[in-house]
């Protein structure tokens, strides 16, 4: 490393776990980044930052004016212009000591194993379900390990997938949604930029091999109560086997048939359960957060839920919770997209039940 190099690292050489070691592998790094978008724009800065040795940033979109509220990375005079050849410019700028090459197109079919094939380390940022299966599946076959981020409104998510035997993202939702909304929901500004700094890690984890990354274990965040939590992945072997890259072409319906999400706050869902027509109540925590506190509802781990839907009956209301709305608002959503009408989410989950002082 040159003597510009070991000043600019510094701060990193002197982490024992880090140490010259360590910034030589980051060096050595070859990194692809899906998406220069809100998730994209601070995992981009971070590890460029940090002094990988090559990013490759793949993004086929423009800038625009919406974007500027979350995607840090852009200025109004980036509007119109393509995300990944503005974020290399900048990049470059940046830390001269990193070769950042952009990838001004979306990942298809055709190219997205060419692409992603000269990189070591796949980081998905994408905001639809078509390119992170693709992506997915590419790294199973590429035999990539995968960083995977995504948003919504108020919550992230983080895990790696295909790293050694642990899980991949059909783990987690085994079966594509045919249906994507064709309208935009509103996301706080700052969530991508936490998300995307909770990704890097995990990517500067995996690169250097220190720490324990987030294989089988799927991190949330919730802004709103600025509380994290983590639930278990099982890996199932039979989606380590992908023979052909997946040809996904989204159904659009409206937004509010996806995105739009029926809630009942802790003082109606208490006056609820105790009527004589109450609801199924469904807990979706892990079984260890059950033990310590519930509700006396029906255990079906967020992870079970994904894979056996049928668990939950059709023909009733049901309410859903978890320790704070996070996870019951993701399997709600999920329901509601494999037909379940009479579902419902309870707003604050567990937390919110305890604050009005009920046992």
């Amino acid at each position: 490393m040159t003597e510009a190099e070991l000043n600019r690292y510094d701060r990193h050489i002197r982490l024992p776990q880090v140490g010259l070691t360590g910034q030589q592998q980051l060096k050595r790094s070859r990194v692809a980044l899906v998406g220069a978008g809100g998730l994209g724009c601070p995992v981009a800065q971070y590890l460029t930052a940090a002094g990988v040795g090559t990013l490759g940033i793949i993004d086929g979109d423009s800038v625009a004016e919406s974007n500027l509220q979350r995607q840090i990375l852009f200025s109004p005079e980036h509007v119109g212009q393509n995300k990944a050849e503005v974020a290399a410019q900048l990049l470059n700028r940046q830390n001269p000591h990193v070769q950042v090459v952009a990838h001004p197109f979306f990942l298809d079919k055709t190219n997205i194993l060419k692409t992603l094939g000269a990189y070591d380390l796949v980081i998905d940022g994408s905001d639809n379900f078509a390119t992170r299966y693709l992506v997915n599946d590419a790294c199973v076959l590429l035999n990539k390990p995968l960083v995977f981020g995504s948003i919504y409104q108020f919550e992230g998510q983080v895990s790696v997938f295909n790293y050694g035997d642990g899980p991949t993202y059909r783990c987690l939702y085994p079966d594509p949604s045919e249906l994507e909304a064709c309208g935009e929901v509103g996301v706080l500004g700052v969530l991508p930029g936490i998300t995307g700094c909770l990704m890097t890690a995990e990517a500067i984890k995996l690169i250097t091999s220190i720490g324990d990354v987030l294989s089988g274990t799927l991190l949330t965040f919730n802004a709103l109560t600025c509380s994290f939590s983590t639930f278990s992945l099982t890996a199932d072997p039979a989606n380590k086997i992908i023979q052909s890259l997946p040809d996904l072409q989204p159904v659009c319906s409206p937004v509010e048939a996806v995105d739009f999400v029926p809630e009942l706050d802790a003082a109606a869902f208490l006056d609820w359960m105790a009527s004589p027509d109450a609801p199924l109540l469904i807990d979706v925590r892990e079984a260890d957060e059950y033990r310590q506190d519930n509700l006396d509802g029906t255990l079906i781990p967020l992870g079970t839920l994904h894979q056996h839907p049928e668990r939950v009956p059709a023909d009733r209301p049901v309410v859903i919770h978890c320790q704070s709305g996070g996870r019951s608002r993701q399997a709600v959503q999920f329901l509601r997209k494999h037909g379940y009408a009479n579902v419902l989410n309870l707003a604050g989950g567990l937390n919110a039940v305890r604050r009005l002082g009920v046992d």
